[in-house]
């Protein structure tokens, strides 16, 4: 008695392969290309443009972003210096009642009377 034939599974698989024609392979892979590529290339010029476009609209964020921190800032200024004239008002204020106070005793000492 003969066994059952065991067949190894590569076999007949280089047989069923047909003959690859270069040329062929060569003439549709340039087709595939010439199809795809005018719409890659579109596609690669208008994310380009989009990209620059971006920078553009970054660059002048950034300014707009710098024009409001000077604003800040001035108005910052603008409040300190109200507040400086404010602190004046009083210490022209404290100084005039000083003098006025000074002026009254002076004229009470004249009058003979000890403070």
């Amino acid at each position: 008695g003969v066994g059952p034939s065991v067949a190894s599974p590569d076999e007949g698989v280089v047989e069923d392969l047909p003959l690859i024609d270069e040329k062929a392979v060569e003439q549709l892979t340039e087709g595939l290309i010439s199809h795809y590529l005018p719409d890659l290339q579109r596609s690669k010029s208008a994310l380009q443009e989009l990209t620059q476009n971006q920078v553009v609209l970054l660059e002048t964020l950034e300014q707009e972003i710098s024009k409001f921190k000077e604003c800040n800032s001035i108005l910052d200024i603008d409040a300190l210096f109200s507040e400086a004239k404010h602190y004046h008002n009083k210490l022209v204020n404290i100084r005039n009642e000083m003098m006025m106070l000074h002026e009254k005793t002076s004229k009470l000492k004249v009058s003979g009377i000890n403070i």
